[in-house]
């Protein structure tokens, strides 16, 4: 098990601690308009036109096929849309009560790192959980954020409560992270998520948390500050 305080890299902040933009929609937001305007803000960011941003929203129900997806892991194909997805990882579940984070930054000034920049991620993810009570941790066999469950007379089991999918382009990352706050945890039965049949996926409220969605958002902003740096607040992308 790995956890917040003996991951390889804690920080991954910019050396000049230029800020970053911090935006956040209300309501749902439709994916394939989402996906337009991030790619068109990371590519913003790689020309030098645009800066750093990371976007808080949510989604309606999809199923989201990354870059590995396998067909058979699409369990009930026709429950929701199925979008493919240029992020890493396989077949993924958004909805309503999901935090989704897509994150625009430049690694070419915090360090050409892919490894090191998913274990930052981790680490943001795992501080933030932190600030609830939540023991979470990070897996080197496999990508996300996990908490260990067990009930009495149950053998242990360990539950995913935030999953990891991003991509580099010109060294500015997309895609991002989804942390389950409070989403039907039922809609993930359609798919077997990330490829991972053994272990099952949790929530904030599923582990008793019965605060709002703006109060993760302040520990997810408050906890991205001492491992990517400061923050500005900005406005979400224009959709199309």
């Amino acid at each position: 098990m790995t956890t917040a305080t003996d991951t390889e890299a804690q920080t991954f902040m910019r050396p000049d601690l230029r800020p970053a933009g911090w935006a956040v929609s209300t309501g749902l937001t439709p994916y394939p308009a989402a996906v337009a305007a991030m790619e068109g803000r990371a590519q913003a960011i790689a020309e030098g036109r645009a800066g750093e941003l990371v976007w808080l929203l949510e989604h309606p129900p999809l199923y989201s096929a990354g870059v590995s997806a396998k067909p058979r892991d699409l369990l009930w194909p026709e429950r929701f849309p199925v979008f493919e997805s240029g992020r890493g990882g396989q077949f993924t579940y958004h909805g309503p009560g999901q935090r989704v984070v897509y994150v625009m930054l430049d690694l070419r000034v915090r360090g050409r790192d892919t490894r090191g920049f998913v274990t930052a991620l981790e680490t943001w993810l795992i501080g933030a959980l932190g600030r609830f009570g939540v023991a979470a941790g990070a897996r080197r066999d496999r990508v996300g954020v996990w908490v260990e469950r067990s009930a009495s007379g149950d053998p242990p089991r360990e539950d995913k409560i935030a999953a990891i999918g991003v991509r580099l382009r010109r060294w500015v990352s997309f895609h991002g992270v989804s942390l389950n706050v409070d989403p039907d945890l039922g809609h993930y039965g359609g798919i077997v998520p990330c490829g991972i049949s053994d272990h099952g996926v949790t929530s904030l409220r599923d582990l008793g948390f019965k605060g709002s969605m703006a109060e993760v958002d302040r520990a997810l902003l408050e906890q991205f500050a001492t491992v990517f740096g400061p923050l500005e607040p900005a406005p979400a992308p224009e959709l199309v």
